[in-house]
């Protein structure tokens, strides 16, 4: 039984526990919170933030970031909408759309990899420029008029449930994300990118087509998020997602992912995405604006750093204590 608990992440148990008392706290206490609409809504709302989180994840861990990654929604948006609008069938907009995703990832990936930038500075160009493109692209206008499967996708669910369509990508996407970074050998040259760079590098480790293809596949599911916030909005334009890399950098670090590299697990991030909605969710339903939530969401960051510390402190603490007391058992030995 202690082996088993001592296997449990603290910090994921943390998060657990918040989860579930603001869960029960919204339940009794905030009207409406538990009827099967809310529920509902909450769910879609962090939709595109839950796909963001996955490659976002990955980066950090390797010691990269993508502070771009909503511009690239919200350019993939636009080239959605303008497809669709001009006439391109829906099936033929969606793969159009996720391989200029996947350009605008491998632009940020070659260049951090084949000039060995970084990635903060990079991202936080491209951040700027992406969005520019949308509006040369659209203007201050938008596309509202969308094919019926894209309008339909974005706004029921899933047939017999309360489960909303948009909601469905990332239920399929997230095993896949755990599964390669908890199961693979992919996932531990990432976790040694992360914690080690230089020794990563003299193991074998390609660094620079690992981090290429990170940017990849940040890029791709981000345009998978494009399409996913165009349909539950019915609306496509260049200031979409505007500020929400924030939101999802900040679920990223407070799921217990350090900024550091090398460390992290997705079920923190997972259990951090839901204790941010349900948090979201019970200042709406009690009428609170979105700059109040902004605050709530900082202080809570800043809390989880605190904490984060103290916890890491007292295991250093503890693990020296140890070292001493088996240095001095060992020393008076005969």
């Amino acid at each position: 039984m202690r082996k088993f608990f001592a296997s449990i992440d603290f910090w994921d148990m943390l998060l657990a526990a918040a989860c579930l008392a603001t869960f029960l706290y919204a339940a009794i206490f905030v009207p409406n919170f538990l009827s099967g609409f809310n529920l509902s809504q909450l769910a879609a709302s962090a939709s595109e933030k839950a796909l963001l989180i996955l490659p976002m994840t990955l980066l950090i861990i390797t010691r990269e970031i993508d502070l771009s990654i909503a511009s690239v929604l919200a350019l993939t948006s636009v080239i959605f909408g303008l497809a669709v609008q001009s006439g391109i069938p829906a099936l033929a907009a969606i793969p159009l759309t996720l391989v200029f995703g996947a350009i605008l990832g491998a632009f940020n990936g070659f260049l951090v990899a084949a000039f060995g930038l970084q990635s903060l500075v990079v991202t936080l160009g491209t951040m700027a420029l992406y969005r520019g493109i949308g509006y040369i692209l659209l203007g201050t206008g938008s596309v509202n008029i969308l094919p019926p499967t894209i309008v339909d996708f974005g706004i029921n669910n899933f047939p017999g449930t309360q489960i909303p369509w948009t909601v469905v990508p990332f239920l399929l996407l997230a095993p896949i994300f755990a599964i390669v970074l908890q199961k693979t050998p992919t996932g531990k040259r990432i976790y040694a990118l992360g914690g080690n760079p230089e020794v990563a590098r003299y193991s074998g480790i390609d660094i620079r087509r690992m981090v290429f293809r990170l940017f990849v596949v940040s890029g791709v599911v981000a345009a998978i998020a494009g399409i996913v916030y165009t349909a539950r909005l019915s609306n496509a334009r260049a200031n979409n997602a505007l500020g929400m890399e924030l939101d999802v950098i900040t679920i990223v670090l407070l799921g217990g992912v350090s900024v550091f590299g090398g460390k992290g697990k997705l079920t923190g991030v997972m259990l951090a995405l839901a204790l941010i909605a349900i948090i979201r969710n019970v200042l709406a339903l009690n009428q609170i604006g979105g700059d109040a939530q902004g605050m709530v969401i900082g202080l809570l960051l800043i809390g989880s750093l605190l904490v984060g510390n103290f916890w890491r402190s007292a295991q250093e603490t503890r693990q020296r204590s140890r070292a001493m007391r088996e240095t001095q058992r060992v020393s008076s030995a005969p």
